[in-house]
């Protein structure tokens, strides 16, 4: 298959490329900057310039695909102030590739997430959201258009991100959870700490990746999710450990502040099942667990993005 490829080099993405050509696909990958453009190249995918916001150049390139996985996603601007810009940038492009690919029977592969789901229960993937206006549901609306795409002759399908996809190299919140301990000198959690998330390994993500443009069902919900949840604690407890520094609990009145914008989610208990997602697709994740992989130390030797 031919298939195009938003967020070709970034974190999920540079993982999914490698993972596709390596089944036999022909990878085309968006790149907007010289860098991500070499190292597309470098991985075997053909480049196509230009950026979500772009959208003749994702319709022509979905167009011209035998499937579409779109793991882009404006995270410099979503977590800086503007998740609704954001948010809707994202269904914008949703919506040129939903029009690209219709009557065709073409798979299209949407990357969402599910933190906040179910909070304090198991989230499944039968499980769907509440679309209630405010910015944060901008996002889940655009993966219902997603699922409804079935509708309009799309082999569309939506995978849900845990909110931690690990592993060496990771810049996002377990790094940041790292360079905040080792900033304020104490690894942190919220409350008892006991709230949990649900964790999978970049590769196993990108394998479930490839699963799903290959042969999801149209209009399926799947959970890129490894571990069910690991309590948030246990987490701070590896991180204390390595960098010798004292495991303490911050009070939710006090997140904020301590964890600045990741205080908003720490809190969040999101465990969730990936039963039928393995049932579906005989998706076997094989990767470390998250506390395993943070115990290895590479997070200890990296900088969080901005």
């Amino acid at each position: 298959m031919r298939i195009f490829v938003t967020g070709a080099s970034g974190w999920i993405g540079s993982a999914l490329v490698p993972e596709l050509v390596h089944a036999g696909h022909q990878v085309v990958g968006l790149a907007r900057s010289d860098a991500s453009a070499a190292a597309l190249s470098a991985a075997g995918a053909e480049v196509v310039r230009g950026t979500v916001d772009d959208l003749d150049v994702l319709g022509r390139s979905a167009a011209a695909s035998d499937g579409v996985v779109h793991l882009a996603f404006k995270h410099d601007i979503a977590f800086t102030g503007d998740f609704q810009g954001a948010a809707e940038a994202d269904r914008r492009a949703v919506d040129t590739f939903g029009d690209a690919l219709a009557g065709t029977g073409r798979p299209f592969v949407l990357a969402s997430g599910i933190a906040g789901l179910k909070p304090g229960q198991v989230a499944t993937e039968r499980d769907m959201p509440t679309i209630d206006g405010s910015p944060m549901s901008i996002r889940s609306a655009t993966a219902m258009a997603v699922l409804a795409l079935a509708s309009r002759g799309v082999r569309s399908s939506v995978v849900r991100l845990s909110p931690t996809c690990h592993g060496e190299g990771d810049h996002g919140f377990m790094a940041t959870l790292v360079a905040i301990a080792r900033a304020k000198g104490v690894s942190g959690y919220i409350g008892d700490g006991a709230n949990r998330w649900p964790a999978v390994h970049r590769v196993d993500a990108a394998r479930l990746f490839r699963l799903a443009v290959e042969k999801a069902p149209a209009g399926s919900v799947l959970h890129g999710v490894a571990e069910e949840g690991v309590a948030i604690r246990d987490v701070a407890e590896v991180i204390g450990r390595h960098l010798d520094v004292p495991v303490t609990s911050v009070t939710p009145e006090a997140a904020l502040e301590h964890f600045t914008w990741l205080g908003g989610f720490l809190g969040l208990d999101a465990p969730a099942s990936n039963a039928l997602t393995r049932e579906l697709l005989d998706w076997q994740p094989a990767q470390p667990g998250l506390l395993e992989d943070l115990d290895k130390g590479h997070y200890f030797h990296t900088v969080p993005e901005d």
